[in-house]
């Protein structure tokens, strides 16, 4: 399958969450904090702390480790 990730085609594989995916791309740094601009990645892994909250499709504050991968999905994340 493919993702867009920051506009970039790239190849997914089926059946795993959008954090995995980024996590597996070394992808740490999925965004930074408004007001002291510190790094935020994947943390809790279950959706509680939102510090892996990402654009996709346009949307933004998609929590990404409980969001699925689908064909075609585009991710942007502040790096």
């Amino acid at each position: 399958m493919r993702i867009y990730l920051n506009g970039v085609e790239v190849e997914a594989t089926e059946n795993e969450s959008v954090g995995t995916f980024l996590l597996k791309r070394r992808q740490q740094v999925l965004r930074k904090t408004r007001f002291n601009d510190q790094p935020r990645g994947m943390f809790c892994g279950i959706g509680v702390c939102f510090d892996c909250i990402v654009t996709i499709d346009g949307i933004a504050n998609q929590r990404a480790c409980i969001t699925q991968l689908r064909d075609g999905m585009r991710i942007e994340v502040t790096s």
